[in-house]
């Protein structure tokens, strides 16, 4: 380290001022790994990737399971640190204990706050988070700030006026722009849900609701889109396509499928199929069936599968552990990271003109 850097970095006022190249924050990143693979995929662009400290937004309408990814996400970080604690803020009461129950979440570790306003959410959040410090394992949900009134507003419906409130927006984006800082500086992931609107365009579009503090505060904003799946006239459950909006990790507009039955809840396997399909890591022989392929012989590997039957462990582990596989999941998902200027074509631009 130059003298003239470690005497800035000593006459800092701020404590964690440091150089980037040892800066805690760049170096240290935390990792929580889903048990759904292609949950992990579209968190981070990885198969053993996951989610990492910031703010990750579900939005979608109604019945979307918004809620279900937020706590499947919360589940594996609290089994990742037996002292993690779980601050849910509820808004909507639509997440009764047997939610938590299912995922296996110890509720004895999770601090539930009712809310009734921005205002107030904002105020206690900030509170929590000033007495927080890096290192000791916490994860927020909000769920949900889709409907989650202004003070303003309350404030006006009790006194019987009628007038628009403006001011939801500008509280929104007041509660995200002070919340986001912490969340990085103290190693803290944040969860929200959110609902979506349609645009008004011919084409329409799915919009997330509250405004752009949302948008340039999130480190992943996912729209959940949902079609039914069923068995003749019975609906069984619902195939979700998650919609990549944003994301730091993710090419964004990415599209990644995600099936829940109503019997055995999400597929841990869902969305693999797919992509094994396009890798080549599995062919189809004919339609229905389905058998799984030696990458480096070509090969043919076993008997064929009915796609029920290759929702097991035994069928994708081999394939999952294949480098060749995550090479390709990494090629297709994972946000570029290369060099933005293309330095010798610069030079040589340079070069010609002092020539001249």
């Amino acid at each position: 380290m130059s003298d003239l850097l470690n005497k800035l970095r000593k006459n800092s006022t701020i404590k964690d001022t440091d150089v980037l190249a040892d800066s805690k924050f760049f170096n240290e990143k935390d990792t929580i790994t889903t048990t759904v693979p292609a949950i992990n995929i579209a968190l981070s662009g990885k198969i053993t990737g996951g989610f990492a400290p910031g703010l990750t937004i579900w939005a979608g309408p109604s019945k979307h399971f918004k809620t279900s990814f937020s706590l499947l996400m919360a589940k594996a970080y609290m089994d990742k640190y037996a002292d993690a604690v779980l601050m849910f803020y509820d808004s909507e009461f639509g997440t009764p204990q047997a939610y938590f129950d299912s995922f296996k979440i110890d509720t004895s570790r999770v601090l539930h706050t009712p809310i009734t306003d921005i205002e107030q959410l904002k105020f206690d959040i900030m509170t929590q988070l000033e007495q927080i410090g890096r290192g000791e394992h916490v994860m927020i949900i909000i769920d949900s700030v889709g409907n989650l009134a202004s003070k303003k507003e309350v404030d006006d419906a009790l006194k019987q006026n009628s007038a628009a409130d403006m001011t939801r927006a500008k509280q929104l984006k007041s509660l995200f722009r002070m919340v986001t800082p912490h969340l990085t500086i103290k190693d803290i992931p944040m969860v929200v849900v959110n609902h979506t609107y349609m645009t008004q365009e011919m084409f329409s579009k799915p919009v997330v609701s509250g405004g752009t503090g949302i948008y340039y505060s999130a480190d992943n904003i996912f729209i959940l889109g949902r079609q039914q799946e069923k068995e003749g006239k019975d609906v069984i459950g619902y195939n979700f396509i998650i919609n990549v909006e944003k994301s730091r990790f993710v090419k964004e507009k990415s599209k990644i499928p995600i099936e829940v039955s109503w019997t055995e809840g999400i597929s841990r396997w869902s969305g693999l199929m797919d992509m094994a399909l396009e890798s080549g890591h599995v062919i189809k022989p004919k339609v229905g069936w389905f058998q799984r392929v030696d990458m480096e012989t070509g090969e043919i590997l076993d008997k064929s599968y009915r796609m029920n039957d290759t929702y097991k462990s035994d069928f994708w582990t081999p394939i999952l552990k294949c480098p060749k596989f995550s090479a390709f999941v990494e090629n297709k998902y994972v946000a570029a990271s290369g060099s933005i200027m293309q330095e010798d074509e610069v030079d040589s631009v340079y070069e010609e003109l002092e020539s001249e």
